[in-house]
């Protein structure tokens, strides 16, 4: 039930991924939610795989369970990562992490963005105490002690409890609210395509480290792969300008042909690959989740799954807040919100940056120690389930939605 005084509790600008996920489980917990975004979700429809994938945690997986979107997805495309093989593109040393070693059926899954999105979206259509305004987007917002008054680019105002920003890494909400944003970019193209293989994927995902930036196999349902080659921005454009057959010829090659030979690729595409992190999470009524609060390097395949843990949380701290008698929009809980996800999202971008400084060097000295450190790692069973709990997204200190 919404507070005295304001038309919702939160309004949720952004429907990505995360920003359904958190319309959800705020709706879920009984608070009343507005929706903005300036575009309809286009339905995912089966057909080919789109570009972009995420590699859904076990944590992450709970989530959406709990949201009752996860059976949804699982009923029509999700690709089981039953193992992780990583490999090393100048020594060719490797390192596997096997699901089964730990009693799990699986690490992940690999599922692709729009299905996700649409399967949250029909979970929303369902709830009551949710508004969409689409197409539409904030224009201004002016915080007052006990509410945010927003107005829409079409006219319309609201006054809400507080207002979460889930609109991506050029977030219009974050540039409104005044949150500045440290950036690096990492003078690299992320390049996505599906692709079909020699050899048979075995629900194994595999990642083969070069100077340039990785090279990552995720397994597909239909027995393909979802490829995302980080490599610099020049090399990222003459690929995608090659022939099907010149780009499958240069990929396999890449690869070591860790799946055989590439026998055929879909549509390609190449997006920037940078780094970026928000000075503050939270404003006057006001919080960041997701892409809008921090991005980051995507060898290990962690945005999403940071993104949905900011929305979970997002969503703990208000219940908590009210039911201690306190403003589910105000400062108390922000802070805690901003606490709690500020220094888990930011140790994860560290550890993106050493690996992806230390698999980028060519020195014998730093290839003999990434050598020397992925044959130890491989024959430690306390170091492999250690990296296999993170892989999974199981953190000491998981918002309620995502803990077992």
């Amino acid at each position: 039930m919404k507070r005295r005084g304001t038309d919702v509790d939160l309004l949720v600008h952004g429907s990505g991924m995360v920003g359904l996920s958190l319309c959800v489980a705020a709706a879920d917990a009984g608070f009343s939610v507005a929706l903005v975004d300036a575009r309809e979700v286009v339905p995912w429809e089966g057909g080919e795989p789109d570009l972009r994938v995420s590699a859904v945690t076990r944590a992450s997986q709970r989530i959406l369970e709990r949201l009752s979107a996860w059976e949804w997805v699982a009923a029509r495309r999700a690709g089981a990562v039953e193992a992780i093989e990583a490999q090393d593109g100048l020594s060719d040393a490797v390192v596997t992490f096997s699901a089964a070693d730990i009693g799990e059926p699986c690490l992940a899954h690999i599922v692709e963005n729009r299905l996700i999105q649409t399967a949250l979206l029909e979970r929303l259509r369902r709830m009551s105490g949710v508004r969409t305004y689409v197409p539409a987007s904030v224009e201004r917002l002016d915080a007052e002690p006990d509410a945010v008054a927003v107005r829409l680019d079409d006219g319309r105002s609201l006054r809400v409890g507080l207002v979460a920003a889930a609109d991506g890494a050029g977030s219009k909400v974050r540039e409104l609210a005044g949150i500045r944003v440290h950036e690096r970019d990492y003078g690299q193209k992320g390049l996505v395509c599906t692709v079909a293989t020699e050899l048979p994927h075995d629900r194994v995902a595999r990642q083969r480290f070069l100077p340039g930036g990785p090279v990552a196999f995720l397994p597909l349902p239909d027995g393909r792969c979802s490829l995302v080659w980080s490599q610099p921005v020049d090399e990222a454009d003459e690929r995608l300008a090659l022939s099907e057959a010149a780009f499958c010829e240069a990929l396999s090659a890449a690869s070591g042909r860790m799946l055989g030979t590439i026998t055929g690729c879909g549509e390609r595409a190449a997006f920037p690959l940078r780094r970026q992190h928000a000075e503050r999470y939270v404003a006057d009524r006001l919080a960041l989740v997701g892409d809008a609060a921090h991005v980051i390097h995507p060898l290990a395949g962690q945005g999403a799954n940071l993104g949905f843990l900011d929305a979970a949380a997002l969503v703990a701290v208000m219940a908590r807040a009210r039911e201690r008698g306190h403003d589910p929009g105000g400062p108390g809980a922000l802070r805690r919100y901003e606490r709690w996800r500020k220094g888990d999202n930011l140790l994860m971008q560290n550890a993106m940056d050493v690996f992806h400084w230390l698999f980028g060097r060519q020195d014998a000295l730093s290839v003999g120690l990434r050598s020397l450190g992925l044959g130890v790692t491989d024959r430690l069973a306390p170091a492999k389930q250690l990296f296999m709990a993170h892989a999974m997204g199981e953190r000491l200190d998981l918002p309620p939605l995502g803990r077992r």
